[in-house]
């Protein structure tokens, strides 16, 4: 079994002033998933796409994202040793329902090792043992690409996921929505402090920018399938899981679908769950 220091990798920042605009600027720009945050040079906090996602989802002030300081999303890290095994790291990160956690030599933070470095791991060890099915979550929210986006963004906090399949009204999977979408509409309007509503074309009325889950912000006159993401990343049942592991990780993606024999999705898998294999390797 490898260690932490083996698939460690160099901390990626942002200052404890940065406002959520930055945050969001920088996860885009950089396609991360969390960063590290520093006062005073020093790292004394993570803030990460999920977290960043569930608060956009549920504020429901006027304020632009300028105006919106990291402090208010910053959580605590995590740490281990760098000598920790790696499937040590995976079972801390399953227990605390966390995507990382930072590593330390002598008490220093010397780098972070998060869920792809595990699958990265796994991947490259552990060919042709596991099939996606062993692994896979049988559930997956799944929502009506007709519906305003508000109530897309509900079932995101109620359930507390990042991610919905999206069917037509014949039940045909159509497309999938994720926090990332989100990220890029929130950093679009975010930036303006009112909303433009032209649903009815005899009137344009101007409305102050609210939130996702506000009826009449932009969470209410956006249809889903307007920032949907039209093609929908899939695999086999029985497929190899550490080939579904190097496929995620080469898509750049969280997560896909996993179709039985008939084509029919019946479930999701994620780099979550490849680190439970992880976890219980011998």
């Amino acid at each position: 079994m490898k260690h932490a220091k083996d698939y460690l990798n160099s901390p990626r920042t942002i200052k404890l002033e940065s406002t959520l605009s930055d945050v969001l600027k920088k996860i885009i720009d950089e396609k991360k998933s969390r960063l590290l945050v520093t006062e005073n040079d020093k790292i004394t906090g993570l803030v990460t796409e999920k977290d960043l996602g569930l608060f956009l989802l549920t504020d429901d002030s006027e304020r632009k994202l300028d105006e919106i300081p990291l402090s208010e999303i910053v959580v605590k890290i995590k740490s281990v040793d760098e000598n920790a095994g790696l499937d040590q790291c995976a079972n801390i990160m399953l227990k605390n329902g966390i995507g990382s956690v930072v590593t330390t030599s002598h008490d220093n933070i010397n780098g972070i090792l998060t869920k792809t470095d595990l699958v990265r791991y796994f991947t490259k060890t552990h060919p042709g043992e596991k099939i996606v099915g062993e692994y896979m979550s049988p559930y997956y929210a799944w929502m009506y690409s007709d519906e305003p986006l508000h109530k897309v963004v509900l079932k995101m906090i109620e359930q507390k996921i990042s991610r919905v399949i999206l069917r037509n009204r014949q039940e045909i999977p159509v497309g999938i929505v994720t926090f990332r979408d989100l990220f890029k509409l929130a950093l679009d309007l975010g930036r303006h402090g009112d909303v433009l509503d032209n649903r009815d074309p005899a009137i344009s009325v101007i409305f102050p920018r609210k939130g996702f889950i506000s009826e009449s912000g932009f969470g209410g006159i956006t249809k889903i399938d307007e920032i949907m993401s039209k093609d929908i990343v899939s695999v086999n049942y029985d497929d190899d899981l550490a080939k579904t592991g190097k496929m995620l990780l080469e898509k750049n993606i969280n997560g896909a679908g996993v179709l039985s024999a008939n084509g029919n999705i019946i479930g999701i898998i994620s780099k979550t769950d490849i680190i439970k294999a992880v976890a219980f390797l011998k």
